[in-house]
Order: C-alpha cells, then structure tokens, then sequence
C-alpha cells in the first residue's frame, strides 16, 4: 500500500507539465518551443511568452544534434572523469600544468580554455536566452505602443 501511494506520487509530479514551466522575472511563464521548416509559431499571451527556434525541415524526425555524436567520445566525459585525468598527465615544465619545475601552473590555463572550447563545441546552437529577451522586448514595445495610443486617445478625450 505504502509503494501505491508513492507511485501516485509520482505519476502525478509527471503529469503535471504546466508546473515545470520556468517563471520569468516578471510572473509570465516561459514557453520554448523548437518549430520546423513554415510551422507557425504560436502567439504569445498576456501569460505567457512564447519563443520558437526554427530548425529545417529535414530536422524534424532526425535524432537531436547533441545525441548523434559519439557517446564514447572524450569529450563527452563526465568533469570528474577528465579532472582526475589532469592530476595524472606525465608532463612537466613551463606551461604544463604540473607541479613540477619552474612555471608549470602556467599551462593549467590554457587547458582549462581548451576543455571550455570543445566543450561550447558540442552544445546546443540555439541561445535560448537571447530569444526569451528578444520577445520580452517585442513584447514590451507592443504594451507600451498600446499605452500610448490610450494615452492619446484620452488626451483627445479631454479636449
């Protein structure tokens, strides 16, 4: 009986999907979508901001980017994996990142900004976050284009 009721639990933390909706800073909801080829994005509500990235049509049915490459690939290592790696590298002197030798530390740098590369490399294409402020902005132009047709709208009112 005990398992039934957390596995109530469960199915119903999964089924709840308007839940995991991210909030933006201004209480409306977050809706990103991907849309292919002339799909139309849906509008955006009062609610809700709706950001779509557009991918071709031949993407549609494919395996996303981020799954087709090769899982056993290095750069696809957990970080711990690969910096308990770095503590074994038999290199030493300058611009090694070893302990040993004169200005060894100076090479840790440089592979710390070589794992940043090939790790930007491998990630999605699609800056999510400068979609979300684009249609916050398009968004606020319309709010504020809409108070300033009612502000005129009084002003001729009033005469």
């Amino acid at each position: 009986m005990k398992y039934l009721v957390i596995a109530a639990g469960a199915l119903a933390a999964f089924t709840a999907p308007a839940a995991a909706q991210p909030a933006a800073p201004g209480g409306e909801r977050i809706n990103q979508l991907i849309v292919y080829g002339d799909d139309p994005c849906p509008p955006s509500t009062d609610q809700e901001i709706t950001v779509c990235a557009r991918k071709s049509e031949g993407e549609r049915f494919r395996i996303p980017e981020a799954l087709r490459g090769n899982p056993n690939d290095p750069a696809n290592d957990a970080w711990a994996v690969r910096a308990s790696e770095l503590q074994y590298v038999g290199r030493s002197g300058i611009g090694s990142c070893s302990t040993s030798g004169p200005g060894g530390m100076i090479g840790c740098f440089n592979d710390l900004v070589r794992q940043a590369r090939a790790e930007r490399a491998t990630r999605d294409s699609v800056n999510w976050n400068r979609l979300i402020e684009e249609a916050r902005q398009e968004r606020l132009g319309r709010i504020d284009a809409d108070a300033a047709a009612v502000e005129a709208e009084q002003a001729d009112n009033r005469r």
